[in-house]
């Protein structure tokens, strides 16, 4: 029985270092899961926890991470709409400007 069927917790450093493994191409996920006694699904759950990615401006961010700022983002889309949708009805049309000549 691996250690994650029986409830042991496995520490972040090694969960890190086999998600590092699995993104660099040296082992596969079924190596991994051999060597180390951990279960596929553990094992993906920590690649989805832990991958990350860089951003433009050379910020490392975990998949976590991003999960949190796309939900973030899809919070403050629904309250731009709600608060577009209060503004009064005058402000949306265009005020055409007459000029006597």
């Amino acid at each position: 029985m691996s250690k994650s069927e029986t409830g042991t917790r496995y520490d972040e450093d090694l969960k890190r270092t086999l998600v590092n493994l699995y993104q660099s191409g040296d082992k596969s996920q079924a190596a991994l899961c051999k060597k180390y006694g951990v279960s596929i699904t553990t094992l993906g759950r920590w690649i989805k926890q832990y991958s990350t990615v860089e951003t433009d401006n050379g910020e490392v961010l975990t998949a976590k991470q991003v999960k949190g700022l796309q939900e973030r983002n899809a919070l403050l889309e629904e309250e731009l709409l709600i608060l577009k949708k209060r503004l009064p009805s005058s402000h949306h049309t265009q005020t055409t400007i007459r000029c006597c000549s």
